[in-house]
Protein backbone atom coordinates (compact mmCIF):
# COMPACT_ATOMS: atom_id res chain seq x y z
CA UNK A 1 0.00 0.00 0.00
CA UNK A 2 2.68 2.53 0.77
CA UNK A 3 4.15 2.03 -2.83
CA UNK A 4 0.90 2.81 -4.00
CA UNK A 5 0.55 6.03 -1.83
CA UNK A 6 3.88 7.21 -3.30
CA UNK A 7 3.24 6.50 -6.71
CA UNK A 8 0.02 8.52 -6.37
CA UNK A 9 1.70 11.16 -5.20
CA UNK A 10 4.47 11.15 -7.57
CA UNK A 11 2.15 10.95 -10.00
CA UNK A 12 0.19 14.24 -8.96
CA UNK A 13 3.09 15.62 -8.45
CA UNK A 14 4.42 15.18 -12.35
CA UNK A 15 0.84 15.61 -13.86
CA UNK A 16 -1.29 18.11 -11.99
CA UNK A 17 -0.83 21.34 -10.06
CA UNK A 18 -2.70 20.79 -6.81
CA UNK A 19 -0.21 20.16 -4.00
CA UNK A 20 -0.29 16.41 -2.82
CA UNK A 21 -0.12 15.88 0.86
CA UNK A 22 1.89 11.96 -0.58
CA UNK A 23 4.93 14.07 -1.68
CA UNK A 24 8.58 12.28 -1.74
CA UNK A 25 10.30 10.25 -4.65
CA UNK A 26 10.36 6.37 -4.64
CA UNK A 27 12.07 4.61 -7.00
CA UNK A 28 10.48 1.18 -6.62
CA UNK A 29 7.18 3.01 -7.07
CA UNK A 30 7.98 4.74 -10.53
CA UNK A 31 6.06 1.82 -12.85
CA UNK A 32 3.22 2.46 -10.50
CA UNK A 33 2.85 5.84 -12.05
CA UNK A 34 1.03 5.25 -15.45
CA UNK A 35 -1.56 2.95 -13.71
CA UNK A 36 -2.66 5.39 -10.98
CA UNK A 37 -2.65 8.33 -13.54
CA UNK A 38 -6.85 8.06 -14.61
CA UNK A 39 -7.47 8.21 -10.48
CA UNK A 40 -5.39 11.72 -10.51
CA UNK A 41 -7.62 12.41 -13.38
CA UNK A 42 -10.73 11.72 -11.51
CA UNK A 43 -9.24 14.84 -8.69
CA UNK A 44 -9.80 16.95 -11.95
CA UNK A 45 -12.42 15.44 -13.33
CA UNK A 46 -14.25 16.32 -10.04
CA UNK A 47 -13.01 19.98 -9.38
CA UNK A 48 -13.74 20.79 -13.38
CA UNK A 49 -17.62 20.04 -13.06
CA UNK A 50 -17.48 21.96 -9.48
CA UNK A 51 -15.72 24.98 -10.94
CA UNK A 52 -17.94 24.72 -13.79
CA UNK A 53 -20.85 24.17 -11.16
CA UNK A 54 -19.79 27.03 -9.05
CA UNK A 55 -19.54 29.63 -11.44
CA UNK A 56 -23.24 29.16 -12.48
CA UNK A 57 -24.56 28.67 -8.76
CA UNK A 58 -22.45 32.56 -8.38
CA UNK A 59 -24.44 33.78 -11.35
CA UNK A 60 -20.95 35.04 -13.15
CA UNK A 61 -21.55 36.46 -17.01
CA UNK A 62 -21.50 33.66 -19.36
CA UNK A 63 -18.36 34.44 -20.89
CA UNK A 64 -16.46 34.99 -17.94
CA UNK A 65 -17.85 31.66 -16.39
CA UNK A 66 -16.66 29.91 -19.71
CA UNK A 67 -13.31 31.20 -19.38
CA UNK A 68 -13.13 29.91 -16.22
CA UNK A 69 -14.77 26.32 -16.85
CA UNK A 70 -12.29 26.65 -20.47
CA UNK A 71 -9.48 26.73 -19.22
CA UNK A 72 -9.47 24.75 -15.77
CA UNK A 73 -7.73 21.84 -17.74
CA UNK A 74 -4.63 23.61 -18.32
CA UNK A 75 -4.77 25.74 -15.54
CA UNK A 76 -4.98 22.28 -13.25
CA UNK A 77 -2.16 20.60 -14.66
CA UNK A 78 0.46 23.55 -14.82
CA UNK A 79 0.05 23.48 -18.87
CA UNK A 80 2.25 20.00 -19.03
CA UNK A 81 -0.15 18.76 -21.63
CA UNK A 82 -0.59 21.62 -23.42
CA UNK A 83 3.65 21.99 -23.87
CA UNK A 84 3.22 18.40 -25.42
CA UNK A 85 0.50 19.76 -27.58
CA UNK A 86 2.69 22.72 -28.74
CA UNK A 87 6.01 20.09 -28.94
CA UNK A 88 3.72 17.08 -31.82
CA UNK A 89 1.90 20.20 -33.36
CA UNK A 90 5.75 22.11 -34.20
CA UNK A 91 7.19 18.92 -34.97
CA UNK A 92 4.58 16.85 -37.47
CA UNK A 93 3.43 19.92 -38.95
CA UNK A 94 7.02 20.59 -40.26
CA UNK A 95 7.22 17.99 -42.85
CA UNK A 96 10.61 17.77 -42.46
CA UNK A 97 12.35 14.51 -42.18
CA UNK A 98 12.30 12.31 -39.49
CA UNK A 99 15.28 12.85 -37.63
CA UNK A 100 14.58 16.64 -38.33
CA UNK A 101 10.87 16.43 -36.81
CA UNK A 102 12.48 14.46 -33.91
CA UNK A 103 14.43 17.88 -33.37
CA UNK A 104 11.89 20.00 -33.30
CA UNK A 105 10.07 18.05 -30.62
CA UNK A 106 12.83 18.33 -28.45
CA UNK A 107 13.42 22.17 -29.31
CA UNK A 108 12.21 24.59 -26.16
CA UNK A 109 11.13 27.08 -28.39
CA UNK A 110 7.86 27.24 -29.47
CA UNK A 111 7.42 27.43 -33.55
CA UNK A 112 4.28 28.77 -36.11
CA UNK A 113 2.57 25.77 -36.06
CA UNK A 114 2.50 25.26 -32.30
CA UNK A 115 1.05 29.06 -32.13
CA UNK A 116 -1.41 28.77 -34.68
CA UNK A 117 -2.83 25.13 -33.19
CA UNK A 118 -2.49 26.89 -29.56
CA UNK A 119 -4.79 29.79 -30.51
CA UNK A 120 -7.29 27.30 -32.39
CA UNK A 121 -7.40 25.16 -29.62
CA UNK A 122 -8.28 27.98 -26.70
CA UNK A 123 -10.94 29.39 -28.92
CA UNK A 124 -12.49 25.77 -29.75
CA UNK A 125 -12.50 25.18 -25.55
CA UNK A 126 -13.85 28.33 -24.77
CA UNK A 127 -17.00 28.07 -27.64
CA UNK A 128 -17.48 24.93 -26.04
CA UNK A 129 -17.57 25.53 -22.66
CA UNK A 130 -19.73 28.92 -23.26
CA UNK A 131 -21.96 25.84 -24.69
CA UNK A 132 -22.24 23.57 -21.95
CA UNK A 133 -25.69 22.57 -21.14
CA UNK A 134 -27.08 22.80 -17.98
CA UNK A 135 -26.23 19.31 -16.70
CA UNK A 136 -22.10 18.71 -17.43
CA UNK A 137 -21.46 16.07 -14.93
CA UNK A 138 -20.00 13.76 -16.99
CA UNK A 139 -17.12 15.98 -16.84
CA UNK A 140 -16.06 14.40 -13.89
CA UNK A 141 -15.23 11.72 -16.17
CA UNK A 142 -13.82 12.99 -19.46
CA UNK A 143 -10.04 13.50 -17.86
CA UNK A 144 -10.17 9.90 -16.46
CA UNK A 145 -10.83 8.46 -19.78
CA UNK A 146 -8.14 10.95 -21.46
CA UNK A 147 -5.91 10.01 -18.78
CA UNK A 148 -6.61 6.08 -19.05
CA UNK A 149 -6.10 6.00 -22.73
CA UNK A 150 -2.23 7.86 -22.48
CA UNK A 151 -1.41 5.08 -19.69
CA UNK A 152 -2.45 2.43 -22.26
CA UNK A 153 -1.07 3.80 -25.25
CA UNK A 154 2.44 4.72 -23.17
CA UNK A 155 2.14 1.25 -21.73
CA UNK A 156 1.33 -0.81 -25.07
CA UNK A 157 3.26 1.22 -27.76
CA UNK A 158 6.92 1.20 -28.24
CA UNK A 159 8.74 4.02 -27.14
CA UNK A 160 10.89 6.60 -28.72
CA UNK A 161 14.94 5.69 -27.61
CA UNK A 162 14.87 9.39 -26.64
CA UNK A 163 11.94 9.04 -24.19
CA UNK A 164 11.63 8.78 -20.84
CA UNK A 165 9.87 5.60 -21.41
CA UNK A 166 12.83 4.16 -23.01
CA UNK A 167 13.01 0.51 -22.00
CA UNK A 168 9.92 -0.22 -20.71
CA UNK A 169 8.81 -3.86 -21.07
CA UNK A 170 5.42 -4.50 -22.46
CA UNK A 171 3.07 -6.07 -19.43
CA UNK A 172 0.00 -8.00 -20.66
CA UNK A 173 -1.49 -7.22 -17.27
CA UNK A 174 -1.03 -3.75 -17.06
CA UNK A 175 -2.58 -3.16 -20.33
CA UNK A 176 -6.06 -5.70 -19.19
CA UNK A 177 -6.39 -3.47 -16.23
CA UNK A 178 -5.92 -0.65 -18.55
CA UNK A 179 -8.47 -1.13 -20.23
CA UNK A 180 -11.30 -2.67 -17.62
CA UNK A 181 -10.82 0.64 -15.96
CA UNK A 182 -11.54 2.56 -19.60
CA UNK A 183 -14.35 0.39 -19.97
CA UNK A 184 -15.56 1.01 -16.61
CA UNK A 185 -15.13 4.83 -16.95
CA UNK A 186 -17.54 4.50 -20.06
CA UNK A 187 -20.12 2.09 -18.22
CA UNK A 188 -20.54 4.89 -15.58
CA UNK A 189 -20.90 7.55 -17.98
CA UNK A 190 -23.68 5.75 -19.64
CA UNK A 191 -25.45 4.86 -16.39
CA UNK A 192 -24.96 8.00 -14.39
CA UNK A 193 -25.39 10.38 -17.51
CA UNK A 194 -27.27 8.92 -19.97
CA UNK A 195 -26.76 9.91 -23.47
CA UNK A 196 -24.02 11.88 -22.48
CA UNK A 197 -22.26 8.91 -22.36
CA UNK A 198 -20.90 9.46 -25.75
CA UNK A 199 -18.74 12.39 -25.22
CA UNK A 200 -16.57 9.43 -23.56
CA UNK A 201 -17.11 7.81 -26.67
CA UNK A 202 -16.23 10.62 -28.91
CA UNK A 203 -13.04 11.49 -26.33
CA UNK A 204 -11.77 7.56 -26.97
CA UNK A 205 -11.86 7.97 -30.96
CA UNK A 206 -10.45 11.32 -30.97
CA UNK A 207 -7.32 10.18 -28.71
CA UNK A 208 -7.14 7.21 -30.86
CA UNK A 209 -7.05 9.27 -34.12
CA UNK A 210 -4.29 12.12 -32.65
CA UNK A 211 -2.17 8.99 -30.98
CA UNK A 212 -2.22 7.49 -35.02
CA UNK A 213 -1.22 10.76 -36.16
CA UNK A 214 1.12 11.78 -34.48
CA UNK A 215 2.64 8.14 -33.68
CA UNK A 216 3.42 7.55 -37.15
CA UNK A 217 4.53 10.85 -37.73
CA UNK A 218 7.40 10.46 -35.26
CA UNK A 219 7.60 6.83 -35.44
CA UNK A 220 7.70 5.82 -31.57
CA UNK A 221 5.60 7.25 -28.57
CA UNK A 222 6.46 10.13 -25.48
CA UNK A 223 5.29 12.14 -23.33
CA UNK A 224 4.33 14.88 -25.46
CA UNK A 225 2.63 12.23 -28.13
CA UNK A 226 0.36 11.55 -24.81
CA UNK A 227 -0.25 15.33 -23.90
CA UNK A 228 -0.87 15.93 -27.39
CA UNK A 229 -3.53 13.41 -28.06
CA UNK A 230 -4.75 13.94 -24.50
CA UNK A 231 -5.30 17.99 -25.18
CA UNK A 232 -7.14 17.26 -28.27
CA UNK A 233 -9.62 14.06 -27.19
CA UNK A 234 -10.78 16.54 -24.22
CA UNK A 235 -11.32 19.71 -26.28
CA UNK A 236 -13.37 16.87 -28.37
CA UNK A 237 -14.70 16.04 -25.30
CA UNK A 238 -16.41 19.62 -24.25
CA UNK A 239 -17.48 19.77 -28.27
CA UNK A 240 -19.17 16.98 -27.86
CA UNK A 241 -20.59 17.60 -24.67
CA UNK A 242 -21.84 21.39 -25.98
CA UNK A 243 -23.34 19.35 -29.09
CA UNK A 244 -25.35 16.66 -27.27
Amino acid sequence: MKLWLYALGMCQSMFCAIPCPFHGWEEKARDRMLLVLPFVGLEIGLLWWGVTALCRSLHLPPLLAALASGMFPYLVTGFIHLDGFLDVTDAAGSCRSLERRREILKDSHVGAFGVIGCGVLLLSQFAAAASFPESVGILTLVPVVSRGCSALAVTALPPMTTSQYAGRKTDPGRIVYLCVLLLAAVAAGFLLCGKRGFVLLAEMATYALALRHAYRSLEGMNGDISGYALTLSELTAAIALAVI
